[in-house]
C-alpha cells in the first residue's frame, strides 16, 4: 500500500503517489495560485479595531480563589502554559481551567463574573496520573434550571477517566488505558436526521489509541450515577473513602482502536461513519472514519469497525467474570482466612483492540503534525503541524483543498459570521436566523502575530483580522445542546479569554 495518497493542494481532484516531501510543487511567486499564500487572497484589509468586532461577556477577576488555584495571577502569560486546559461550557456559561501541575480543576460560572465557582482537586493516586485533557458532556437528569445539564469529564496522563458534576462530586472513574490521555471530544451527530450520521459520541484520544463510547451508553452510566451521588451528599465528606474506587463503579462499554500503523499521534478524531469495504455489505459491524496526525505521518486516515453484536456479548462476559472471580476471592478468604490482601488493588486489563484497516497517510518528513480541529459537520479538518501551515483537509474525499503558510503555534475553530447582516435579515423573520443564513469560516489565532484572522470557507478570502493581546486564547463551546425545530439556529461562535486581565469576549458574528 503507499502511503502517501494526499492528493495536492493544486490539483484538489488529483491522487498524488510519487511525492514524499512537500505538500505541493515548488513554483516561482508569480505561478503560485491563490489559495497556496494567504496574503494573496486578503484583499490587504486593513486591521480591523478589536473593539468594533469583539464583544465583552464577563470581566473574571483573575485573583479569584477559583482561577488563582489553577495558575491565574502567578505570572504574566500563565494562560500560555500547554499544562493549563481551558474550556467553555455549552452556551457559555461556565468555564472551566484545569492545570496538570497543580493537578486542580476549577469551574467558574460565567454570569456571577466569576464567582461563586468551585475547586476540584481529583483525589489520584501516585500510578493513576495527572489532570491532561478535560471536556463538557451533556447529562440529561430533567433540571428545569439546567444548572445540572451538564457534567465534566476529566482525563489523565495515566489513562484514567473521571466525571464530576458542576458541585464537584465525583459520577464516575475508570482506567481506559495506560497512556496519556491526549483529549477528549464529545461530538453531536444530530444535524442530519434523515441520515444515519452515527449517534452522539465520547472520544478518548492516546499516543496511536482511539476509545469510543456511545452517547445513549453514556447517558445511561451518568444518569445512574447521579442517582446515586444524591444520598451521598448528606454524609460526612470524611466518611466516604472516597468512592474514587473504580470497584465501585460500573464499567462503561467501549470500544478501542490501534491507530499506530503510521506511527504514534498527537491528535486525532472520529469524523464519522463511512461505508464498509467490499464484501461486507450484510455485516453487523459499524465503521468509522478516523484522522490522525503526528510526528512520523503529518496525516494519517483508518477505517474503525465495531462490532455491535461483539461488544455486548464481550460486556456481558467480562460482568460476568469479574462477578465470578469477586465471589470465589471472598469464599477464599472465609475458607482459608488468609492473610489481609494489601490495599493496593492491580489496574485493570485494558480491554482488546477492535478492528483497525489504514487507508492512506502524507509523510513529509521533517514536518510533524500538531493540532486537528473538526467543523460541525466533521466534512472539513483544520491541521496545524511544526513548521507553521495550517492543511484544510476534506475529511469525506481525503483532500487537502487549503493551505496556509506562516502560522507557527497557531490555534484554529471554526465559526459560523453572518457576512451579509442585511440580506439575511430579509430572508429571515424577527431576526431569527437559520442555518442557511451563516457561513462557515476558520478563525486561526496566530499568537506570534499578535492577531485573529477569519478565513471563509472553503476557499473563499481573509474576511476579518482583529489584534489580540498575548496571554490570550481562543475557546469554544464544546457542545450546543441541538436546539428544537421552533427555535432560531445556534450558530459556532467565537471566544477571546485574555489570561491576564480576565476579560472574556465573543466574536460578532455580524460582518458587512
Amino acid at each position: 500500500m503507499s502511503t502517501n495518497l494526499l492528493p495536492s493542494v493544486d490539483s484538489p481532484g488529483a491522487v498524488s503517489r510519487n511525492r514524499t516531501s512537500t505538500f505541493a510543487p515548488r513554483r516561482t511567486p508569480s505561478q503560485r495560485p491563490s489559495i497556496y499564500s494567504p496574503r494573496a487572497t486578503s484583499r490587504r484589509l486593513a486591521m480591523a479595531p478589536r473593539g468594533h468586532h469583539l464583544t465583552e461577556v464577563a470581566l473574571l477577576a483573575s485573583a479569584s480563589g477559583c482561577l488563582a488555584a489553577a495558575g491565574a495571577g502567578e505570572r504574566e502569560g500563565w494562560l500560555d502554559d500547554p499544562a493549563v486546559v481551558a474550556l467553555l461550557g455549552p452556551r457559555a456559561r461556565d468555564l472551566a481551567v484545569a492545570s496538570a501541575a497543580r493537578s486542580v480543576l476549577a469551574i467558574i460560572p460565567i454570569a456571577g463574573a466569576g464567582g461563586g465557582g468551585i475547586t476540584v482537586k481529583p483525589a489520584l493516586g501516585p500510578d493513576e496520573g495527572r489532570i491532561s485533557a478535560v471536556e463538557w458532556v451533556p447529562l440529561d437528569v430533567g433540571v428545569a434550571e439546567g444548572e445540572e445539564g451538564v457534567a465534566l469529564a476529566v482525563g489523565t496522563d495515566a489513562g484514567w477517566l473521571l466525571f464530576y458534576t458542576l458541585a464537584g462530586d465525583l459520577l464516575h472513574k475508570q482506567s481506559i488505558y495506560p497512556a496519556k490521555i491526549l483529549k477528549l471530544n464529545f461530538s453531536e451527530r444530530k444535524e442530519n436526521a434523515w441520515e444515519d450520521s452515527g449517534s452522539d459520541e465520547l472520544s478518548v484520544i492516546f499516543p496511536g489509541v482511539i476509545a469510543r463510547c456511545d452517547g445513549a451508553d453514556l447517558q445511561i452510566m451518568l444518569q445512574k450515577s447521579f442517582q446515586e451521588v444524591k444520598p451521598r451528599m448528606w454524609k460526612d465528606k470524611f466518611e466516604q473513602e472516597d468512592a474514587d474506587d473504580e470497584s465501585s463503579f460500573e464499567r462503561m462499554p467501549l470500544q478501542i482502536w490501534n491507530v499506530s500503523k503510521f506511527g504514534s499521534c498527537a491528535d486525532a478524531a472520529i469524523v464519522g461513519l463511512m461505508p464498509p469495504p467490499l464484501l461486507e455489505l450484510q455485516s453487523s459491524q459499524r465503521h468509522y472514519c478516523a484522522i490522525a496526525v503526528g510526528e512520523d505521518a503529518v496525516v494519517s486516515a483508518y477505517r474503525l469497525s465495531e462490532d455491535r453484536g461483539r461488544s455486548l456479548v464481550g460486556a456481558i462476559l467480562s460482568r460476568g467474570v469479574a462477578a465470578t472471580f469477586s465471589t470465589i476471592s471472598s469464599l477464599s478468604k472465609i475458607l482459608w482466612r488468609s492473610e489481609p490482601s494489601p490495599t493496593k488493588k492491580p489496574r485493570p486489563k485494558p480491554q482488546s483492540f477492535a478492528k483497525t484497516s489504514p487507508l492512506t497517510c502524507l509523510k513529509d518528513s521533517p514536518r510533524k503534525g500538531e493540532r486537528l480541529t473538526l467543523s460541525p459537520s466533521g466534512t472539513l479538518a483544520a491541521i496545524t503541524d511544526s513548521l507553521g501551515r495550517i492543511l484544510l483537509l476534506d475529511t469525506r474525499a481525503l483532500v487537502a483543498v487549503r493551505l496556509w503558510k506562516g502560522y507557527r503555534d497557531a490555534s484554529c475553530l471554526f465559526v459560523e459570521m453572518l457576512l451579509n447582516k442585511d440580506r439575511a435579515s430579509s430572508s429571515s423573520t424577527h431576526l431569527e436566523y437559520t442555518k442557511s443564513d451563516y457561513c462557515l469560516c476558520l478563525a486561526i489565532h496566530a499568537p506570534r502575530k499578535g492577531i485573529i484572522e477569519v478565513w471563509q470557507m472553503r476557499t473563499g478570502p481573509r474576511i476579518l483580522a482583529i489584534p489580540c493581546p498575548k496571554g490570550s486564547r481562543i475557546l469554544q463551546p464544546s457542545t450546543r445542546f441541538s436546539s428544537s425545530l421552533f427555535s432560531s439556529y445556534t450558530p459556532l461562535e467565537v471566544y477571546l479569554f485574555n489570561g491576564d486581565s480576565g476579560q472574556l469576549s465573543v466574536l460578532n458574528r455580524h460582518i458587512g
